[in-house]
């Protein structure tokens, strides 16, 4: 049974930094590429990062370019995103997703739909 968890959600003031976490199992870590998602209530789910099968390779959605890191390490199953200068307007709850295409080029990582598996996600909350 595959399973995905992230954690290291929570409030922060704007400006701040917050580190989230995503850890797998059921499934075999690197014959995946992983994306964060967020979505706020009453919109669509959208993609923020993704990285490649062995982290060669990294997108970044617009507006937290400069701002947020993503990283992965195969060895433990993990995938993190380093948030910085974080905004009112990233407040959402925040998904990690597993994409069996190992990389998918020119930002259709991002595209909704073509993930595998899904966490429950954890939630960002930015105060002004």
């Amino acid at each position: 049974q595959v399973q995905v968890v992230e954690s290291g959600g929570g409030l922060v003031q704007s400006g701040g930094s917050l580190t989230l976490s995503c850890t797998t199992s059921g499934l075999t870590f690197d014959d995946y590429a992983m994306g964060w998602f967020r979505q706020v209530p009453g919109k669509e789910r959208e993609g923020v990062s993704c990285i490649s099968w062995n982290g060669g390779k990294t997108y970044y959605e617009d507006s937290v370019k400069g701002r947020f890191t993503i990283s992965r390490d195969n060895a433990k199953n993990t995938l993190w995103l380093q948030m910085n200068s974080l905004k009112p307007e990233d407040t959402a709850m925040y998904y990690c997703a597993a994409d069996s295409r190992l990389w998918a080029s020119g930002g259709s990582c991002l595209v909704v739909g073509s993930q595998n598996y899904w966490g429950q996600g954890t939630q960002v909350t930015v105060s002004s």
